[in-house]
């Protein structure tokens, strides 16, 4: 019996009854946040109580959390989130924007790293999970797999849990692959370039401010160190100096609040609103923290603060379309993969090859 190391292409001669094994093998994996699988409430409850459960996003005691989100949540909100859901679903594919633009996003980093690095992708909540996807990857010879979070500006709530769900995925294997876990791109000239190219050709002409709204986060977590307070206002900065935009044209404000407690400030809906006070009739909102179109983007912002705007008085909200699948996003997403894969596969300049 013989196997094929995949690095040096030599043949190895194995004793009898010598489980076959893989090696070589040099993978990317996407992780976004994750979506039910289907807009019915069934499906969103499965997500949420995953979702919710986990103690870097609520980290609540469990004996006051639990109650509540099995008692009362779980119970009510389904069946209203899985509406919004509908609303937005990408019906031609059958999946939810979110799913749809990361397996894009997969795609197109596939093609451009070509055939020596395998690219899959991962949900931290809902399919395809995480350790199915490590397991995958595992299975067909990947012994060297890099983490890439889409999101760019780093939080406990969305790169650590991550990084949590990784390390709780290797704990049990007696063979671990070398992982990765590429950092924050909050202020990455490439990701900026992007966010650029999209401003300028989605801000309608006439518009007479843009909010820039990011996920928000409860104040508390900020306190106690989280820097992604810090890295949604860096992002922002870079974003004004390219647009020739300054703070009263383009504020940065904070959306998605949940729960009772002080979450960042302000809030993107009291911007939309104090806009409308100002006179403004034309507005516009980007949400450069979410990569993918989502229900936050397409139904928090698109439909419901829309209507907030035209309620108080405004003529026309636009939303922004997040970076999808938009090639500028796919260098960018090509230059992290390159610089964090640096020793397992060839360098490339990635800047050259796309000016040829």
């Amino acid at each position: 019996m013989s196997e094929t190391n995949r690095q040096s292409g030599k043949e190895m001669n194995l004793p009898p009854a010598h489980p076959s094994v893989k090696t070589g093998g040099v993978a990317v994996l996407l992780v976004n946040l994750g979506t039910p699988d289907t807009p019915e409430p069934a499906s969103v409850r499965r997500y949420l109580r995953e979702f919710l459960s986990d103690k870097r996003v609520v980290d609540y005691p469990r004996i006051f959390w639990l109650p509540v989100l099995y008692g009362i949540i779980l119970n009510t909100r389904p069946s209203k989130t899985a509406k919004l859901y509908q609303s937005i679903w990408h019906e031609e594919s059958g999946q939810s924007p979110l799913a749809y633009y990361t397996q894009r996003q997969m795609e197109g980093l596939a093609e451009r790293l070509g055939d020596d690095v395998t690219v899959d992708y991962a949900m931290r909540y809902g399919n395809p999970s995480i350790p199915e996807r490590i397991g995958a990857l595992m299975a067909k010879g990947h012994d060297r797999i890099m983490i890439l979070p889409l999101y760019p500006q780093y939080s406990a709530t969305t790169t650590g849990t991550v990084a949590d769900k990784v390390a709780e995925a290797m704990k049990e294997r007696p063979w671990q692959p070398a992982i990765r876990i590429a950092p924050p791109f909050h202020d990455e000239p490439s990701y900026i370039d992007a966010l650029e190219t999209s401003m300028r050709r989605h801000v309608p002409e006439g518009t007479e401010r843009v909010i820039l709204s990011f996920h928000g986060i409860p104040q508390r977590y900020f306190n106690a160190g989280d820097p992604y307070h810090c890295h949604c206002q860096k992002t922002a900065r870079l974003l004004r100096e390219r647009m020739d935009w300054d703070e009263e044209f383009a504020p940065l404000g904070f959306q998605s609040k949940f729960g009772p407690e002080k979450w960042l400030e302000p809030s993107t809906e009291s911007l939309v609103k104090k806009a409308a006070e100002d006179g403004i009739k034309q507005l516009a909102v980007a949400a450069p923290a979410f990569v993918s179109d989502c229900i936050e983007t397409l139904e928090e912002i698109g439909i419901g603060l829309r209507e907030t705007f035209k309620e108080a008085g405004g003529l026309e909200l636009t939303p922004i379309p997040c970076l999808n699948n938009d090639e500028a996003f796919l260098t960018c997403l090509e230059e992290l993969a390159r610089r964090e894969l640096g020793g397992w596969i060839a360098p490339k300049d990635v800047a050259a090859a796309a000016a040829e």
